[in-house]
Order: structure tokens, then sequence, then C-alpha cells
């Protein structure tokens, strides 16, 4: 899978340094997953949550943290849509986000 950007998790971790080694390993795995649909995912993250229009919600930090992608099976990108605290992710709607 293609993760589109890095960016965004790298400045997030760099605020909030507690989950700088749980981003780069949600990173690397999905980097080099091969996921054709969700079922795939549930293979590797149990906890994953599965929304509209091909979202996925992961629990970065044993939940302290949220991470929603935006996932495009047929050309394997994954784009990065938030990823934020619990708290914040309960103000956004992630289905829309």
């Amino acid at each position: 899978m293609r993760v589109i950007a890095k960016k965004i998790l790298r400045d997030f971790w760099e605020k909030h340094p507690d989950c700088e080694q749980q981003l780069k390993s949600w990173y690397q795995e999905t980097s080099k997953a091969d996921w054709t649909n969700p079922k795939r995912i549930k293979t590797d993250y149990l906890s994953a949550s599965f929304l509209a229009d091909n979202r996925v919600v992961f629990n970065i930090k044993g939940n302290h943290y949220r991470l929603i992608v935006k996932i495009n099976y047929d050309y394997q990108m994954v784009w990065i849509r938030f990823i934020g605290t619990h708290a914040e992710y309960d103000k956004i709607d992630a289905t829309k986000i």
C-alpha cells in the first residue's frame, strides 16, 4: 500500500511523542501490506473499524489516539484523513472527514 502522507504522521508524533513508535510501526506495516478488501485489514488489525466510503479507523497506542484513513483497494492507496486524540475524534464526523 502507498500511504499518503507520512508527513501528517510525523507532525503528529512530534507534538505527541508518546505515540511515535506506534505510528512508525503502523506506517511500516501498512506500506508493506497488500490489502485488497476490509477482511485483509482485519487480519492485521483486529480492532480496526470500517466506515462508509472505504474509511477505516485504527486505534493507536491502546486507543489513546485515532487514525482515520481512506483506502482505494484497486490502486493500493491509503490517504490519511485524520489523526488525533480520542477526545478530538469524538468531535468530528468520521464518515465525512
